[in-house]
């Protein structure tokens, strides 16, 4: 299908905290125990009582951020682009206003949200309901559906930049401000562990593509491209008292394959994940078909490609685990490397 854009409204941008939260009661600090990126979080009572959460995100403060060499606030962008409007029915993106060109060089916004704690996902290790685990899948087929073909005409995570997480030049950019954040230097630390526990032709590979990410990129532009996410982590998700799927944290969206949505949760979620990785594919494959995307000549090898990459993103995550977890992204990254 040809690339192309989705009907969309821009939605109106505040120019400070103080515009966006006109009838606020009170403001206090509000901490959330999977945020890891740094940036800082309120809780906001409004003057008839309705509780928010205000988001501040700047590059200077989130590292994840800096990965993405993130200036144009991702988040605030896809917001006054209206690209939340195109979502499914079934998806509550929770937003209800930004601010933006905060900060220095105008480079932060002010992310306001309907305080969705009660529908969130549980921080822990519990197994996801498997009730949950489909819809959550079924969603993020009609999430991509939805933006079938779009081509990135707002600047949001370029594809080229979407597999360069935790390479050499980030991790040494980390380094050299003094790991202000733990996540980076446990990554620093665990590729070093994969280096000793991967297999050599796979280590090598991974190694190559964290230098050098654009064969991926080159063979993913060779299969449909959609609007992704890009964050589809069990602390950004939720299911609300009316049923619908909650999808929060808007700071990696762009153009991208829809595999990447599944590799990355197949990734970050495996030790909750209630099914195989191999079931969760084929759900994921069958509720593409039933959103009316044909998946004929492209979707196996799209699948390797981005199994393969979620190994160049997070092999150091993978070889702080166990055998059987680091075995099967080794396993996947052999195919993967097969049709690059």
């Amino acid at each position: 299908m040809a690339n192309r854009s989705i009907a969309r409204v821009a939605r109106p941008v505040a120019s400070s905290v103080d515009e966006l939260l006109v009838g606020a009661r009170s403001r206090e600090p509000f901490l959330t125990s999977d945020s890891k990126s740094g940036s800082a979080f309120e809780r906001v009572t409004m003057a008839g009582g309705e509780q928010l959460i205000l988001k501040h995100v700047h590059v200077d403060d989130d590292w994840t951020m800096r990965f993405n060499g993130d200036i144009g606030c991702h988040p605030a962008q896809v917001w006054a682009a209206g690209l939340m409007d195109v979502l499914p029915e079934r998806i509550d993106h929770a937003v209800v206003g930004v601010a933006s060109g905060l900060g220095r060089n105008g480079w932060g916004a002010a992310i306001l949200m309907r305080d969705m704690t009660a529908a969130m996902v549980p921080p822990g290790d519990e197994g996801l309901p498997m009730d949950q685990h489909l819809a959550l899948i079924d969603d993020m087929a009609a999430f991509t559906a939805a933006g079938w073909g779009w081509q990135d005409d707002v600047g949001l995570v370029p594809l080229g930049t979407r597999w360069t997480w935790f390479n050499h030049a980030s991790l040494a950019t980390e380094a050299e401000r003094g790991w202000p954040d733990p996540v980076p230097k446990i990554a620093f630390d665990g590729w070093a562990r994969f280096a000793d526990r991967a297999p050599v032709a796979v280590h090598r590979a991974i190694d190559d593509l964290r230098h050098d990410p654009s064969p991926l990129v080159v063979r993913a532009r060779e299969t449909p491209l959609t609007f992704v996410h890009g964050d589809w982590k069990l602390g950004n998700l939720g299911t609300g008292a009316d049923g619908r799927t909650v999808l929060i944290d808007w700071t990696y969206p762009g153009e991208g394959p829809c595999a990447f949505e599944l590799a990355w949760y197949l990734a970050i979620n495996q030790a909750r994940l209630p099914m195989t990785k191999e079931d969760t594919v084929t759900r994921f494959h069958d509720s593409l078909g039933r959103n009316g995307i044909d998946t004929d000549g492209w979707w196996d090898r799209q699948v390797a490609l981005a199994l393969l990459a979620a190994l160049v993103i997070f092999g150091w995550e993978k070889a702080l685990g166990g055998d059987d977890e680091l075995g099967w992204w080794c396993d996947r990254a052999r195919d993967g490397i097969a049709v690059l």
